[in-house]
């Protein structure tokens, strides 16, 4: 079963790559190794905005993290025309707007990690930092990178 496949039968449509809110780029390959830029959680089109331990529980921030996977792929179809040429998910990077008693980031993050594992199988298995971040831009609850890299 392809990787394509597989977002079928979960029912996933990638989206188009999103236009940059500032001076980057969304994406930068490297060899073998693709960087993507964070990418904030979307509900309906806009910026999902929360804080956790405020405005947002743990289970909704698994939601949001997982969304953001979504968009990330998509990002990263554009990148390289083919998500099957996916070698290994290296890394991810997740910030989540939390409060300071809050401390369930990795919780949250892993509604993106449990997706990728789910789609790569072992490939989708990576390193990753979760951080709890007073704000992220537009009051988003999630943002998360990731590195790819590619066979």
């Amino acid at each position: 079963m392809t990787i394509y496949d597989k977002l079928r039968h979960l029912g996933i449509e990638l989206p188009p790559v999103a236009t940059p809110a500032a001076a980057y780029v969304p994406f930068v390959q490297t060899g073998n190794l693709v960087f993507l830029s964070g990418h904030i959680a979307k509900k309906d089109g806009v910026p999902w905005v929360g804080q956790f331990g405020k405005t947002m529980a743990t289970d909704e921030g698994k939601t949001a993290a997982r969304s953001v996977a979504v968009d990330l792929l998509g990002t990263l179809h554009a990148a390289t025309g083919d998500l099957n040429r996916v070698r290994r998910i290296v890394k991810l990077m997740a910030l989540v707007n939390s409060t300071g008693d809050f401390h369930e980031q990795h919780l949250v993050t892993n509604g993106a990690s449990e997706l990728l594992s789910e789609l790569f199988g072992a490939a989708g298995a990576h390193a990753r930092s979760a951080f709890g971040v007073a704000q992220i831009p537009m009051g988003a609850c999630v943002e998360i990178e990731m590195i790819v890299e590619l066979g």
